[in-house]
């Protein structure tokens, strides 16, 4: 029975409801005529017409009374918002179109999401504050900015990672009667999808390799964020449309030992670019010897010419040229 009713408030009733227009001009005529009544009624009374004026009175009273309830059925919807009505406790529909309508007047507007209900204070006559609800859900396109939180990545390394989601609410009846609260409970969400993902990857590899990380596949993972957060909330009757990462960095602990291992890398890279260049150069300087017979080398002449080109090709200072006016041997 109560898999039943969970079913029933998922799924989503559209009302038709009246044009308010004409009903306000209908409640404003029995208005005046309730008022008419009460008046005349008033009139035979003083004219000892009694019962026919008693009867005109209670009348008059009856109508003008069920006249303003009827008057509470009217509600005004601007664009990209909705109503959700329950009758006596059931989900009696929801009304997504804008305009000036009427409903039943003994239908509840719901929205349980405090951070939706908007309220407006006025000041009374006698000073006292005057407070009115706004109980419409917005379905306009919303954003979410998840604070910076630290997450462990695939290799354990602690990181700040910092999301937005950009949703909207497809589902009134599902944000409303499936979760307590739809913002708080997407707010959770976010924070479980991100830690989720963040997990099943590294922030950066040192090998070169395809491998996706964080910093290098940033769209991809808000890609796999986005679907996971979206079936994490689909009951709630949300839309996930973006995922964006923020910010992403590594933790304070860890972020100077990261930094070294990075510049330790970049040396190298920047060291080997260097010796292949050397070699290179080396190779291009005895082939043109070779080729022009500037002067023939042996074996040994050939080993000491390369140490003195490596080490002044290889090396961070200036080299100190040495001029040999005499043999090697």
């Amino acid at each position: 029975m109560e898999t039943t009713k969970t079913n029933i408030h998922c799924e989503e009733k559209i009302l038709q409801p009246k044009k308010g227009m004409p009903i306000l001009l209908l409640l404003l005529l029995l208005v005046l005529v309730c008022v008419g009544g009460i008046i005349w009624g008033i009139v035979l009374m003083s004219a000892n017409k009694m019962v026919l004026g008693v009867t005109l009175f209670v009348v008059g009273i009856v109508l003008l009374l069920t006249d303003i309830i009827l008057l509470c059925g009217l509600k005004i919807i601007r664009p990209k918002e909705a109503i959700v009505l329950t009758l006596f406790g059931k989900y009696y529909g929801t009304i997504k179109h804008d305009g000036f309508f009427w409903v039943n007047p003994f239908c509840e507007l719901v929205n349980p999401t405090s951070s939706a209900v908007v309220r407006f204070q006025a000041t009374g006559v006698n000073g006292s504050n005057i407070v009115f609800e706004n109980r419409k859900i917005s379905l306009k396109t919303m954003t979410l900015d998840n604070q910076k939180q630290t997450v462990n990545d695939e290799l354990g390394n602690p990181i700040i990672i910092g999301t937005i989601v950009i949703w909207r609410v497809v589902n009134t009846a599902k944000a409303v009667f499936n979760v307590e609260n739809y913002k708080t409970f997407l707010s959770i969400q976010c924070d479980s999808a991100t830690r989720h993902i963040t997990r099943l990857y590294p922030y950066d590899v040192s090998d070169g390799s395809d491998e996706k990380t964080l910093r290098g596949s940033s769209q991809e993972i808000a890609e796999m964020m986005r679907q996971d957060l979206q079936s994490r909330v689909e009951m709630a009757g949300l839309e996930i449309l973006e995922v964006r990462i923020t910010h992403l960095s590594y933790a304070p602990e860890i972020a100077a030992a990261m930094l070294q291992r990075q510049q330790a890398e970049a040396v190298i890279a920047a060291r080997q670019k260097i010796v292949e260049g050397a070699v290179g150069m080396v190779e291009m300087a005895l082939q043109h010897l070779n080729e022009k017979e500037v002067v023939e080398l042996d074996e040994e002449r050939k080993a000491a010419m390369v140490s003195n080109l490596l080490v002044v090709l290889c090396g961070n200072r200036d080299t100190q040229p040495v001029v040999n006016s005499g043999s090697i041997y």
